[in-house]
């Protein structure tokens, strides 16, 4: 059974849900303030981390970034009233794989966090895919560069890899974000351009270069 833990101050927010993801199957804890949440994560497994951005102590957006440089690679979902761009984008380079704002559909986030986790599921064939001076390996999900080893959060890593797969494809927002996010996503599409734009930096040294065709999309070249 995947487990998920649920970071959240607002009790009322907190129990429901809880209840809706137990009557969805998953084992769930909760936390209701940042240190709390953080030891919780630090002693078991979870496949996936409901955080609240506004909660006591550490904030959401500080205990996402302390998970990610601990080497979190689990499914995170920021839940908050904050709606602006730059909050959103704020959430999404500290590591964040989702963003719901309140008032949010329960429903929705189910669906959502289902689809993260399928996708986290997948068994992908052992093999080794050489891209210039990039070497991209399925299985053990890493990217080295020049014998050095990039960081990648597993959706900028699915991205690469979907990018690679199609290297000779343009791929537009709308399809990227139905292969990568696996969902009928209802948001805004700049969560594409967010994972674009990190990766072009974390593949600075790669002779992977990620081109885009203005009013068209995205597809692999090499430098």
């Amino acid at each position: 059974m995947e487990k998920i833990l649920i970071i959240e101050d607002d009790d009322s927010i907190r129990k429901l849900l809880r209840y809706d993801l137990k009557h969805a199957n998953y084992d769930v804890d909760t936390a209701e303030d940042g240190l709390n949440a953080l030891e919780k994560a630090r002693s078991s497994h979870y496949d996936a981390i409901i955080c609240d951005w506004m909660i006591p102590h550490k904030s959401g957006i500080e205990v996402v970034c302390t998970l990610r440089s601990e080497g979190y690679q689990g499914v995170i979902i920021m839940l908050t009233a904050k709606d602006e761009e730059e909050d959103i984008l704020e959430a999404f380079e500290a590591g964040v794989d989702d963003y719901l704002t309140k008032p949010f559909s329960p429903r929705v986030l189910t669906a959502r966090i289902s689809a993260h986790l399928k996708r986290s599921s997948l068994s992908l064939k052992h093999h080794d895919q050489v891209i210039g001076n990039t070497i991209i390996n399925t299985e053990l999900r890493s990217v080295i560069v020049e014998g050095q080893e990039i960081d990648l959060t597993k959706k900028e890593f699915d991205l690469l890899h979907y990018l690679v797969e199609n290297q000779n494809s343009v791929k537009d927002r709308d399809q990227i974000l139905t292969e990568i996010w696996d969902f009928g996503y209802d948001g805004d599409t700049r969560i594409v351009d967010v994972h674009i734009h990190k990766l072009r930096a974390k593949l600075e040294q790669s002779t992977i270069h990620i081109e885009s065709l203005r009013g068209i999309g995205y597809v692999i070249k090499t430098k």
